[in-house]
């Protein structure tokens, strides 16, 4: 029989998504099942009793297991780590964490970390430069005869804010470079500011899409067809994708931080290892890509 992957999900999908692009990429069939704290304090005693190596089904509750054989057991988020180490146990399969489980045991079969964690060396820790993502081009933006510089405007979190001055800034400068020579191809995102999105229509560009009025994702498609893809600093995932994906140059376009994060150190081991260039009133062409495929392929060989 076929090797499958069980992939437990706490709902969100930036981390159900990773999970799912380590099974694309290896070429694993999958099933998703999703994990809920059973009680207010489940998430409080799982930490506690994995330090005691003490595992208990009783605390989260998960849906019906689609068949009753798994090669793998993978899961993104606290709430599904001390689950996977449950199932993968009973299952009698290889236990992983997507991400550094901070606050649990690393005592996970294989742990997919990235680099700006920091991760401890050890053997079953293997560092990955980027969030683990798998682009697939929907068709939803067309590749025009014109070369095609693409622009993602993500939004604010508790590390980055965004002012309309700097976005302008930014879209001005880009305007003034590549509106007579390039197709400008442009969207926002669902954290998006409400007067950026505004800011973003009113250039009139050869493709916007306003994400707040259309809820789809070009990212994919810019990354297949443009030249060069500017996207802002607030999103690794974002950046992950176009770092491993097509062949755009990526341009970070920094924002106002708040303090320092995870988030600096990400996009600063990206410039230093030639993937990007963070923007600084120079425009350089970078488009070496992390190839996730083989990476992954090498550590579950």
């Amino acid at each position: 029989m076929s090797e499958r992957m069980l992939i437990l999900s706490d709902g969100r999908a930036g981390h159900e998504s990773q999970s799912v692009a380590l099974a694309k990429h290896l070429g694993m069939g999958y099933d998703l099942c999703r994990v809920e704290p059973r009680f207010g304090w489940s998430k409080a005693a799982a930490l506690l009793l994995d330090r005691l190596s003490i595992y208990l089904s009783g605390l989260f509750s998960v849906g019906k297991l689609p068949q009753s054989s798994y090669s793998y057991v993978v899961g993104a988020g606290s709430t599904t780590y001390y689950p996977v180490k449950v199932l993968a146990n009973k299952l009698g399969a290889t236990s992983v964490a997507m991400m550094l489980p901070k606050g649990f045991r690393y005592n996970f079969d294989l742990i997919l970390a990235q680099g700006h964690d920091d991760p401890p060396k050890q053997p079953n820790i293997k560092t990955l430069p980027v969030n683990l993502t798998y682009v697939q081009p929907q068709g939803i933006f067309q590749k025009k005869q014109k070369p095609v510089v693409g622009i993602v405007i993500g939004g604010e979190n508790d590390t980055y804010a965004m002012s309309r001055g700097r976005i302008e800034a930014f879209l001005d400068e880009i305007a003034a470079r590549y509106k007579e020579s390039h197709t400008i191809a442009v969207t926002t995102s669902p954290r998006t500011p409400k007067e950026i999105e505004a800011l973003v229509a009113s250039y009139g560009f050869d493709y916007t899409l306003i994400y707040s009025e259309c809820q789809e994702n070009p990212i994919p498609d810019f990354l297949a067809a443009a030249e060069v893809v500017f996207v802002t600093a607030d999103s690794t995932s974002m950046i992950s994708e176009a770092v491993s994906f097509g062949k755009s140059a990526v341009i970070v376009l920094p924002l106002e931080a708040q303090k320092e994060s995870k988030y600096q150190t990400f996009v600063e081991m990206l410039e230093k290892g030639e993937y990007l260039h963070i923007y600084d009133g120079s425009i350089k062409y970078r488009s070496r890509k992390v190839d996730l495929s083989r990476a992954l392929k090498k550590v579950f060989a």
